[in-house]
């Protein structure tokens, strides 16, 4: 099952990709302002490109896990990226995936993919 996973914010959206397996994450790129008309075309742009069979946007949960400013900005995005396009659109729990990238949105949407497919692999077992 090929994955992409989205580290969305305001002002960059970072953009990994999985192999057709399901196995490996990579970073592919990050869109500017994908909430803007203009970001939200090129990241569509990016999603017909690598034709993933599901889509994973990070959803950025407080520490106590409830759904602040951000989450209910992403929430919305999803909405309309949901209505954009084919495959399926999920949420998952991102809240440490921009720690461990440092700063490289493209590397955080790889760890938040990793760890949604090492969950999805063990959910297979």
């Amino acid at each position: 099952m090929k994955v992409l996973a989205l580290d969305f914010g305001s002002a960059r959206t970072g953009v990994a990709v999985s192999d057709p397996t399901g196995t490996v994450a990579r970073p592919v790129t990050t869109v500017e302002r994908a909430a803007t008309d203009a970001g939200f075309a090129k990241l569509l742009e990016v999603i017909a490109a690598e034709e993933p069979e599901v889509v994973v946007v990070g959803l950025p949960l407080t520490l106590r896990g409830e759904h602040g400013e951000q989450a209910q900005e992403t929430v919305a995005f999803v909405e309309r990226l949901n209505a954009a396009i084919e495959p399926p659109v999920e949420t998952y729990d991102e809240r440490f995936t921009s720690v461990l990238a440092g700063g490289d949105d493209a590397r955080a949407a790889a760890h938040l993919l990793a760890s949604y497919l090492e969950r999805w692999q063990n959910a297979r077992r």
